[in-house]
C-alpha cells in the first residue's frame, strides 16, 4: 500500500496566497514610503548633490533609508529650541552691539581686497568686525593648557568655557582643578560640554567633583530616544572657547584634552592643534556667543543668562581686526560656507588650507580648483592618517581633481593634524573650529574667526609652513597608480559625502 505523503506546508494554497499578499503589501508600502520621503527630500531645495545622495539611499535601502532620512536628513532643532533661537538671536546681536559700541572697525582698518568678505559676514551673521585686538598664536598643547590654567587662576569674576570634547587625564585635569579652586573663591564658573563628544568626561568622577566645588556644568545637545523623535540626534556643539573676566578669550581647534592621554589606540598619533589667545573687544563677541549658547541649553532668557556678565572688554595694545562668525543649524543661511568660497575666489597670490577632514561641497572644490588654474599657489595640508574610515576615503576622492589643477596636496605625518586654518595672500586668516567638510558646514555648531591682520596671518602662515615641512607631497603620478579597488571605494564614498 502506497504511503500517503503529506502536502508540503509551503505549497498549501492558503499559505501561498498569504505570503504573496504580504509580499505585495510590503512592496507597495515600500513604494509609497519611498515616494513620500522622496517628495519631502525634493521639496527641501538643498544642494543637488545632497538631495541626490538621499534619494539614492531612500530608494535602494528599503525602509532603513527612509528611517535614516527622517532621523538625520534634515536639520530640525526641535520646535522649542528653534523658537528660542529665533527669539534670542536679535537680543544677542543687540547685547553685543552695546558691549562694542565704539569698537566696530572702520572701513580704513580692513584692506579693500577683503571688504566684500567683511560685508558678507556682516549681512550673514550680524557680528561686526572689531578693532583694537591683540592675538597670541599658541601651537604647543601643553603651553596652551598652562596658559588657560594661569588665566583661570588670575580670574576675579567669572570663567566661561564651552567645548566639544573634555577628556580626563594629564593637563586637562589641571584645568579642572583650577576651575574648582576659582569657584571656591567665589568666581562664577560655567562650563558647557557636548553630551556626546564629552561622553568619557560625563561618565567620570569629574562632573560630581566640579559641581560640588561650585562649577555650573551643563550638557549641550543631550541625546535619547524621546529627543530623537523631535530633533536630529547628530547635531553637535563643536565650538571651543574660553572667556575669563570678559577680558581674555581663547578659541581654535583644541578640545580640552591632553593629546598624550587622548585616543592613543586610534593609530593616528597625537592630535596637533592650535589656539589663539585674544585680548580686546573681540572677547566680548566670544562672551556673547557663549551666553547665547547657554541660554539655548538652559532655556533661560538671554537677559537672565547674561546677568552680571555684560561688562565690555577693554581695548588691547594691538591693531588686529577680528570678526567672529558663528554657524550651525540655528543659522538659517549657510553664511560661513559663502565666506569660505569668497575668500578662495578673492585670493590672488597664495592660499594655504589646513584641515583634518576634507569633504567639501562641490562649489568650494570648484573655487579651489579655479584658484589654482588662474595661477594662485594653493596648498592643502591634511593628515596622512585620520580616525574615520569613511571620511578618509571620501576625502581622497577629491585629490585627483585638485592635483590635476595644480593644487599641492601635502600629507602631514606628525600626527593627526587638527588645526583648522586658511591664510589668503598672507593677509587674511580664517581660524577656529570649522572643518572643511559638509558636517561642519551644516550640522555642527561652529565658530570661526576672520582675522584682517598681516601680523597674525604671517604667524599662522609660519605655523602652516612648519606643518608643510612635516608633510609628504602627494604627486599626480603616484595618485594615478591607485588600484581599481581603491578608486572604486573612494568614488563610492564620494557619492555619500553629502551624508557624512
Amino acid at each position: 500500500m502506497d504511503r500517503i505523503r503529506p502536502w508540503p506546508l509551503s505549497r498549501h494554497p492558503f499559505i501561498v496566497d498569504t505570503v504573496g499578499l504580504v509580499s505585495a503589501l510590503v512592496a507597495a508600502a515600500h513604494i509609497l514610503v519611498t515616494l513620500a520621503v522622496s517628495v519631502r527630500v525634493v521639496m527641501k531645495r538643498r544642494p543637488p548633490g545632497v538631495s541626490l545622495a538621499w534619494l539614492i539611499l531612500v530608494a535602494f535601502v528599503p525602509y532603513a533609508g527612509a528611517v535614516l532620512y527622517l532621523l538625520f536628513g534634515e536639520r530640525p532643532l526641535g520646535r522649542k529650541r528653534t523658537a528660542r533661537a529665533r527669539s534670542e538671536r536679535q537680543p544677542a546681536i543687540r547685547m553685543l552691539g552695546e558691549l562694542v559700541r565704539n569698537e566696530v572697525a572702520t572701513v580704513e582698518e580692513v584692506p579693500g581686497q577683503w571688504q566684500p568678505i567683511r560685508r558678507l559676514a556682516d549681512g550673514a551673521v550680524g557680528f561686526p568686525a572689531l578693532g583694537h585686538n591683540a592675538l597670541t598664536l599658541l601651537s604647543d598643547t601643553q603651553e596652551i593648557l598652562r596658559a588657560i590654567v594661569a588665566d583661570i587662576q588670575a580670574a576675579q569674576r567669572f570663567c566661561l568655557m564651552e567645548f566639544y570634547i573634555w577628556n580626563p587625564g594629564g593637563a586637562a585635569d589641571e584645568v579642572a582643578e583650577a576651575l574648582m579652586a576659582a569657584a571656591r573663591r567665589g568666581v562664577r564658573c560655567r562650563v558647557l560640554l557636548d553630551a556626546v563628544g564629552s561622553g568619557a568626561f560625563w561618565k567620570s568622577p569629574w562632573p560630581g567633583r566640579m559641581t560640588e566645588a561650585g562649577v555650573d556644568l551643563r550638557r549641550a545637545l543631550p541625546v535619547g530616544l524621546v529627543r530623537a523623535a523631535f530633533r536630529r540626534a547628530d547635531l553637535r556643539l563643536h565650538r571651543k572657547s574660553v572667556v575669563v573676566d570678559g577680558q581674555v578669550g581663547y578659541t581654535g581647534s583644541l578640545n580640552l584634552v591632553d593629546p598624550r592621554f587622548f585616543k592613543q589606540d586610534s593609530g593616528v598619533g597625537q592630535w596637533v592643534d592650535a589656539m589663539a589667545r585674544i585680548e580686546g573687544p573681540a572677547v566680548s563677541a566670544l562672551q556673547g556667543l557663549f551666553l547665547w549658547d547657554w541660554a539655548m541649553e538652559t532655556a533661560e532668557t538671554l537677559e537672565a543668562a547674561s546677568k552680571g556678565l555684560k561688562d565690555p572688554a577693554k581695548r588691547a595694545d594691538g591693531s588686529a581686526v577680528l570678526q567672529l562668525v558663528p554657524s550651525g543649524p540655528a543659522f538659517e543661511r549657510a553664511g560661513v560656507v559663502q565666506l569660505l568660497r569668497a575668500a578662495v575666489w578673492s585670493a590672488q597670490r597664495e592660499l594655504v588650507l589646513t584641515t583634518p577632514y576634507f569633504v567639501p561641497d562641490e562649489p568650494l572644490v570648484a573655487a579651489i580648483v579655479a584658484a589654482a588654474q588662474r595661477g594662485v599657489r594653493v596648498r592643502l595640508i591634511v593628515p596622512a592618517r585620520v580616525d574615520s574610515f569613511l571620511v578618509r576615503h571620501a576625502s581622497r576622492s577629491f585629490y585627483l581633481d585638485l592635483l590635476e589643477a595644480g593644487v599641492e596636496v601635502l600629507l602631514f605625518e606628525g600626527g593627526l593634524l587638527h588645526t583648522k586654518s586658511i591664510v589668503a595672500d598672507g593677509e587674511l586668516a580664517f581660524f577656529g573650529t570649522l572643518n572643511l567638510d559638509i558636517r561642519s558646514f551644516l550640522l555642527n555648531f561652529e565658530m570661526t574667526l576672520i582675522v584682517y591682520d598681516k601680523g597674525f596671518a604671517s604667524r599662522l602662515g609660519e605655523l602652516q609652513s612648519r606643518y608643510a615641512r612635516d608633510s609628504r607631497p602627494l604627486t599626480l603620478a603616484e595618485w594615478e597608480r591607485r588600484t581599481f579597488g581603491q578608486r572604486f571605494i573612494e568614488n563610492t564614498l564620494q557619492l555619500m559625502s553629502p551624508l557624512l
